[in-house]
C-alpha cells in the first residue's frame, strides 16, 4: 500500500513542480505524471535511506516535489535544443 501512496503523490507533486519550475516543460500529462512518480519515488526511498524522514512525514511530500523538480530540470537540460 505504501508504493501506492508514492505513485499517487508523486503525480500530485509532478503537477505542482511542472507549475513550479520555470519554461514550457515536457509536453503531455502522461510525461508530467511519470517524470513526478519517479522524482517522488527517487526522494521518498532516498530520503528513507539516509533518514532524513520516516514514511507519513510532511517532509517525505516535499521531498517528491523536489525529486520532480529535479527530474524536470534534468528532462529540460537533455532535450534542450
Amino acid at each position: 500500500m505504501h508504493l501506492i501512496w508514492t505513485i499517487l503523490i508523486g503525480f500530485v507533486a509532478g503537477l505542482i513542480a511542472k507549475a513550479i519550475t520555470p519554461g514550457t516543460g515536457p509536453g503531455g500529462f502522461f510525461l508530467t505524471a511519470a517524470l513526478g512518480i519517479g522524482g517522488s519515488l527517487a526522494a521518498t526511498y532516498l530520503g528513507h535511506f539516509l533518514g532524513w524522514y520516516q514514511a507519513g512525514q510532511t517532509a517525505g511530500f516535499i521531498g517528491a516535489i523536489i525529486g520532480a523538480i529535479v527530474l524536470l530540470g534534468i528532462y529540460h537540460l537533455a532535450t534542450k535544443k
